[in-house]
Formats: structure tokens, C-alpha cells, sequence
């Protein structure tokens, strides 16, 4: 496509710092769009298809035809990725196939919905911890640092085999990472800082293993030869940063919607049996992936109705996809009784579907039924146009969120 032609197409991701939490797409973003399945500039550069209709979403992620690897060239990039070392493959999110299956098969079983009942306990008890030091530091806090970022952080933490003493560091460099407006440069280094201290806890658990995943994934892949170490740092980089980032910015947003809906907080603290339900329909409404899930076609491919050459990208639009009316009636409002809202695709579709996302469910759920119960005065210090947002960043978020009680 000419230059003249991308320069004249909608400008994507559509995030701004004047971004509703809960509105994907504002009408004049909408208005630019020529349909379903529509063109867009790229802030990165070049051009891509953008998909927006539940099921042509679900199509693209399920279709073998559409490659995840985007390091291949003209793949539709639209956050800073680590330059790609040869010898360090264990991101797996980047691979299609048998090279994607064989790390997935790796961590299948950590992540499994059993599994994770088994560690609830340690998700309540970190949930416990983060609440008594809110109420030790009084009213008001800021909810994002004391209550939405401890909780995952911790809990990663633990299944990892990481010292919580070094969140502070994978935090302030997983958030480079994740920005959108950091340089190559500062992304390559941020991830050099994190796989140096991956590296060390490899050779310690090596010769100490303990009763977390990485001493497993030592003894069991590493040592027998089946997973090199370079590719054990990548993937435990992968684990630790999406294990505590993206549940985090989900938690805040979702007490956010809830404090614009006070009823159904009072409705979890008087019955908690309540949550998954609750739970299913904030991640429908506040999905976090706002700029969505890019991809290239290997192949000439239809959806939509519309032609996607082989070499071309598209995006698949999940925040868009969770508010099609086609499949969840009015889908602008927040209804937690809503019947079909576990058709949302808040954690994606398909083989490159997230894995934690058990994991992700029991501290959303836990961490939501124990704040209403233990703060039923909750309220927010600011409105919701004034909260500021993590718009720059890989998923969408809150600076913080001051709240009182």
C-alpha cells in the first residue's frame, strides 16, 4: 500500500489519556472505520487489518492460516517486543505450531483448574495480608500499589520460586516492558536486567530445588535435556511478567466498575457464591486488552467477507468482540447476572488462548469478595474522568485509583 494511502487511515491503537475505562472504541474512532473488518495505520508504522466482530475474532485466532510470530517480517507490531536472540526461545507467545505446543505442554498442568483450588488458600491468605495493611495505613490509599499490584505480584511470586523482597525490581522493569513508549533500547535492557536475576534463581534452585515451578521445570525439563537454560530465563520472564501485570491492571479496573455499581458490591459481601458470575461479566466489560491481539496471514484467508492477503496483518479486536450485540444484549452495560458473558474472549481464543487464565479468575474473585466484605464503606476519591490511565501501556490500566471507607 503507497505511503499516502496508510497515511490516511485511522490511526491505531484507538488510546488516549482521555480513554473510558469501559467504552473500547469511542464514536469518532467508530465513525473512521469502513466496517467490520477495516484498515488502519499502525502508531509503529505500516498498516493492518482490524477485526472487531466476535466471530471473525474468533476466526482469525483459531485459524492456522494467521501467524503469531512477530518477529517475521511485516507482522503488524504494536508494542516494543525484545530483539529476538537466537538462542532464547522460550517466548512462546511469539511461536506457532509444534514450537508454541511445545512449551505450552510444559505448563499445562501447572495451571490446570485443580491446581489452582489447591493454591487458593495462598491466594486468600495474600488477599488477607494486602486488606489488614490497607486498613493499618487508613483511609485514604491508593488501591493500584496497596491492594491491585501486591496481590498478583505475591502470589506469581510464590508459584515461581521468586523472593518477594525483588518485586520492586521486576516491577519497575516489567512496567518498561509493557510501555508502549519505551525505545528498543530500554526494552532490551529491561529484559537483560530480569533474565540476569532469572538466570541466578536457575542455578540456585539447580543445586536447591524447592517446592515452586521453576525448581520443577530444573529438575524435570532442564536436567534431563529436554529444555535448555536460556529457554527456561525466557519463559520464566514470560510467566512473571504476565502474571502479575495484566492481573493487576484487571483487578483495579474491576473494582472500578464496581464502585460505579455499588449494588453489586453489596451484593458479593452479602453473598459471595455470587463472584464467578460477577467475575465473567467484568472481564467482558473491562477487558484489558484494549489494542488487541495482532497477527499475520501466511495465506490468502477470508473474514468477514473481506480478503486478507498472505503477508498482510490483522488485529483481532477483543475488547470490541466482548461488546458485539450480536452475541450479548446491550452489550454498553454492566449486568453481573448476565447469562452469556462467559462467551467474553477477555483472555483470547484458540491454541494461543491464555494459560493463566484459572489463575487470574481465583485472585479476581477472591481478591473482589473479601474487598466488599471487608470494606463496605468503599468509595473512590475521584471521578471516574478524572482517574488517571495507563493508556501506553500493553494492557490498559489505572495510575492509580485513591480510594476512602
Amino acid at each position: 500500500m503507497a505511503k499516502a494511502e496508510v497515511s490516511s487511515l485511522p490511526l491505531f491503537p484507538f488510546i488516549g489519556p482521555d480513554s473510558n475505562p469501559f467504552i473500547p472504541v469511542k464514536g469518532s474512532d467508530l465513525e473512521r472505520l469502513d466496517g467490520p473488518v477495516s484498515k488502519v495505520r499502525l502508531a509503529l508504522g505500516g498498516w493492518a487489518w482490524l477485526v472487531t466482530r466476535h466471530e471473525d475474532v474468533r476466526q482469525v485466532l483459531r485459524h492456522p492460516g494467521f501467524s503469531s510470530d512477530q518477529y517475521r517480517p511485516g507482522f503488524p507490531v504494536l508494542n516494543p517486543i525484545p530483539s529476538k536472540q537466537e538462542d532464547a526461545s522460550g517466548l512462546f507467545i511469539f511461536m506457532d505450531g509444534e514450537a508454541h505446543s511445545r512449551f505450552r505442554r510444559m505448563l499445562t498442568a501447572e495451571f490446570m483448574i485443580k491446581n489452582i483450588r489447591r493454591i487458593e488458600p495462598l491466594i486468600k491468605e495474600t488477599v488477607d495480608e494486602t486488606l489488614d495493611r490497607m486498613q493499618e495505613i487508613g483511609s485514604p490509599v491508593d488501591l493500584v500499589s496497596e491492594f491491585a499490584l501486591p496481590i498478583p505480584s505475591m502470589t506469581i511470586c510464590h508459584l515461581l520460586g521468586i523472593p518477594y523482597s525483588e518485586r520492586e525490581f521486576f516491577q519497575d522493569h516489567s512496567r518498561t516492558v509493557m510501555d508502549r513508549n519505551s525505545t528498543p533500547a530500554e526494552v532490551d535492557a529491561a529484559w537483560g536486567a530480569l533474565g540476569g536475576l532469572i538466570a541466578e534463581l536457575i542455578s540456585f534452585k539447580r543445586n536447591s530445588p524447592e517446592d515452586d515451578l521453576l525448581s520443577r521445570l530444573v529438575i524435570e525439563r532442564v536436567v534431563p535435556g529436554e529444555l535448555r537454560e536460556d529457554e527456561l530465563v525466557s519463559l520464566a520472564l514470560f510467566l512473571l511478567i504476565a502474571g502479575h501485570e495484566t492481573t493487576a491492571n484487571q483487578i483495579v479496573l474491576s473494582v472500578l466498575a464496581l464502585l460505579e455499581h455499588p449494588e453489586t458490591l453489596d451484593a458479593l459481601r452479602e453473598d459471595p457464591g455470587l463472584a464467578p458470575g460477577v467475575v465473567e461479566e467484568l472481564l467482558r466489560y473491562a477487558t484489558i486488552v484494549r489494542a488487541g491481539l495482532p497477527r499475520q496471514a501466511t495465506e490468502d484467508i477470508e473474514i468477514g467477507g473481506q480478503q486478507i492477503r498472505a503477508g498482510e496483518g490483522a488485529v483481532a479486536m477483543l475488547s470490541m468482540a466482548n461488546r458485539d450485540s450480536s452475541v450479548f444484549g446491550d452489550p454498553e452495560f454492566f449486568d453481573p447476572k448476565r447469562n452469556e458473558a462467559h462467551r467474553h474472549m477477555a483472555f483470547g481464543f484458540g491454541l494461543h488462548q491464555c494459560l493463566g487464565q484459572p489463575l487470574a479468575r481465583a485472585e479476581l474473585r477472591v481478591a473482589l469478595v473479601e474487598l466488599a466484605r471487608r470494606f463496605p464503606g468503599l468509595r473512590s476519591r475521584t471521578t471516574l474522568a478524572d482517574v488517571p490511565k495507563h493508556y501506553m501501556a500493553v494492557t490498559f490500566g489505572l495510575g492509580e485509583l485513591p480510594v476512602t471507607w
